[in-house]
This record gives structure tokens, C-alpha cells and sequence, in this order.
């Protein structure tokens, strides 16, 4: 495998040709200067401070080039959510929060050259584009400005026809070893959602409107710092409420968007309610709860449950049915047991 590595600094550049195997055709040369000509490599490892706006306008500088790269993996600091979607924004297909992992993560998703070319690796151009999407609307909702529904609309096509092509455990698998925390969940939301509307059959525009709500349904997380979203342990009272604001929160800064439908609007603000009225914010109950929502909630919490968190191992498929199927009065018993093939066999 042949890795090219740009840093900010000497230093930077130094520790990572350390970390990386000798094994590996390694070359790298200095943001500041950087040109990349080399044309034969099959992953690009950048490792730049993004709150310095030199560093990100040589990134984008560089961006032409960089895409005609099928991996190209960030290190980034500071650890922050700004940092990520600036990073997705610049180019990443994989954001790392340290080199620690970087090894691993290269070995474990290696490209043939043309692969590599195409970037077409079983649904990681489809998670690319969707964590860049996402990332863009939580910059967006961050600092005020519009969300991009059209943006989010088509990224989510293109994961529905990586999901039709490879199938839902392609899609997941990509997924969880490529991306983190909010914007992993998000994908992998999004990914159960759009195979659960294939094998129930809905129609175009419902599938549309499915996996929109399912790529917009946690952006009032924008609103929380990252300190509460990944902590490890159990939430005190007080963290606990400023989570559950989060459906409130992204039905507010989506209302007034241009482009985004009123059945996704009520997706976004209602998918932790549940049929026996337990769920928040409106604790609505029964007829009360669109269809969109009631497919969206089973997804939302099937994903959770399967989701890799650094502190936390990853729980298995049939474990986290097992709990779905046995929020009994919660959930739509028909909408659970037509979720089996998805969460088990599909």
C-alpha cells in the first residue's frame, strides 16, 4: 500500500512516518508547500490544526487533487464537532481523532488500485458524501446559517443505491469502521431506514421522504456539546434534559428551510415518541404518531444499540432485536416483526 502523508508541521509528519509500517511506500512533504504530485498512492494521511485558516485554504488548495484520491483520511485537531465538519468539508472520507487507530483502520480497509481509483469500496463514496452532508447541516445549524435540505435529499439517494447494490451489512460494517459518535449514528440510521422501506416495499417518494427524516432526525444534536453526546458513563439529571431537547432543537432550526416537507418536519420533532404516550417531547400517543415516525423510532433505536462507541462494545444484531421486539406497547408489534429480516438475515 502506497501512503502519502501531509502535515502542518515537521513534527507532525515525523511521528506519523514513525507510526507507519515500513512495510508501507510512504512519502509526505509539508502542508505549506504541499503540491501532491504523486499520483500512485492509494490513501492521502492529512494531520492539520483546521482552526488555522492558512492550514484550510492550502486544504483547499489541494482539494482537486486530493479527490482523484479514493482515501483520504484526517487527523484533526482540536477533537471538536467544528473541526469534523471542517474536515468532511475539505475532502475526508474518515476522520480520526488521533493517529492511534490510523494503522489498523489502513490495514483493515485495504484498496486494490482500482478501487482505490473509483473509491467504490462496498458504500464508503456513499458514507463520504453522507457524513459530509451531515456535517454540513450541523455547521449550518451551528452557526445560524441555511441548511442545505436539497444537499441532505440526494445524499441520501445515493446511500439508498449503495444499500440496493451491497446490501445492509455492507452498508453498516463501512459504516461503523469509517465514521464516529453523532455522525455515525446518523448513517447508520439512515442506512436501517432505507433497507427497511426496500424490503417493505414503499413506494419512491415515500422512501424519499424516509430516508430525508433520517438524515435530518438528529440535527438538534448541533445544540449539545460533544462533552454529554460521547460521554461514557450514565447522564446526571441535567444532561439528560439538554438531550431530550434535541428534537425541539432540530424542528426549530429546520421549519423555516426551504425544500423540507412537513412529514419530515414531524419526524424530526417526534422520533422518541411512542404509542403508550412515554416518549418526548409532546408525549403523543397512539393515532397521534405518523407512519414515518413509527418506522423512523424503530430504526433510530436499532441503530443505537448496534452503534460502535470507543467505551462500549459493539452489540450484536440479534441482541439489539431482542430489545426492540421487547418494547412491547411502545412500538408497532406488526412494524416489529416486519423489522426482523431487516435486523437479522437482510
Amino acid at each position: 500500500m502506497r501512503i502519502h502523508v501531509i502535515g502542518d508541521t515537521v513534527g507532525k509528519l515525523s511521528m506519523l512516518r514513525a507510526t507507519l509500517p515500513s512495510q508501507y511506500g510512504v512519502s509526505s512533504e509539508l502542508l505549506s508547500g504541499a503540491s501532491l504530485q504523486r499520483r500512485d498512492v492509494d490513501a492521502v494521511v492529512v494531520a492539520a490544526d483546521l482552526r488555522n485558516l492558512e492550514n484550510i485554504s492550502a486544504l483547499k488548495q489541494l482539494s482537486a487533487k486530493l479527490s482523484k484520491i479514493g482515501r483520504r483520511l484526517f487527523i484533526i485537531e482540536p477533537k471538536t464537532r467544528v473541526s469534523i465538519a471542517q474536515a468532511y468539508a475539505l475532502g475526508a472520507t474518515q476522520v480520526l481523532l488521533s493517529a492511534v487507530g490510523l494503522v489498523a483502520e489502513l490495514t483493515d480497509s485495504r484498496l486494490s488500485p482500482i478501487e482505490a481509483g473509483e473509491n467504490k469500496l462496498r458504500g464508503r463514496a456513499g458514507a463520504a458524501e453522507g457524513a459530509a452532508s451531515i456535517a454540513s447541516m450541523f455547521r449550518a445549524v451551528s452557526s445560524g446559517a441555511p441548511v442545505d435540505v436539497e444537499g441532505a435529499r440526494d445524499a441520501g439517494r445515493k446511500i439508498a443505491d449503495a444499500i440496493a447494490e451491497h446490501g445492509l451489512s455492507d452498508w453498516l460494517a463501512s459504516v461503523r469502521r469509517h465514521h464516529e459518535g453523532t455522525y455515525q449514528h446518523c448513517l447508520l440510521v439512515t442506512g436501517v431506514a432505507v433497507d427497511f422501506g426496500l424490503s417493505l416495499g414503499l413506494s419512491q417518494a415515500d422512501m424519499e421522504r424516509l430516508h430525508t427524516a433520517a438524515m435530518f432526525h438528529d440535527i438538534g444534536k448541533a445544540a449539545i456539546p460533544l462533552s454529554i453526546l460521547d460521554k461514557p458513563g450514565r447522564l446526571d439529571t441535567e444532561e439528560r434534559t439538554l438531550i431530550e431537547r434535541h428534537p425541539l432543537a432540530g424542528y426549530e432550526a429546520l421549519k423555516g428551510s426551504a425544500g423540507i416537507s412537513r412529514e419530515v418536519l414531524d419526524a424530526v420533532r417526534h422520533h422518541h415518541e411512542y404509542l403508550d404516550g412515554s416518549g418526548y417531547p409532546d408525549a403523543l400517543s397512539g393515532h397521534s404518531i405518523s407512519d414515518t415516525v413509527r418506522l423512523l423510532t424503530i430504526c433510530d433505536i436499532f441503530a443505537a444499540l448496534i452503534e460502535h462507541r470507543p467505551y462500549r462494545s459493539t452489540m450484536s444484531r440479534e441482541d439489539a432485536y431482542d430489545i426492540v421486539r421487547s418494547m412491547d406497547g411502545k412500538l408497532e408489534k406488526p412494524l416489529v416483526a416486519a423489522f426482523k429480516d431487516v435486523a437479522l438475515t437482510r
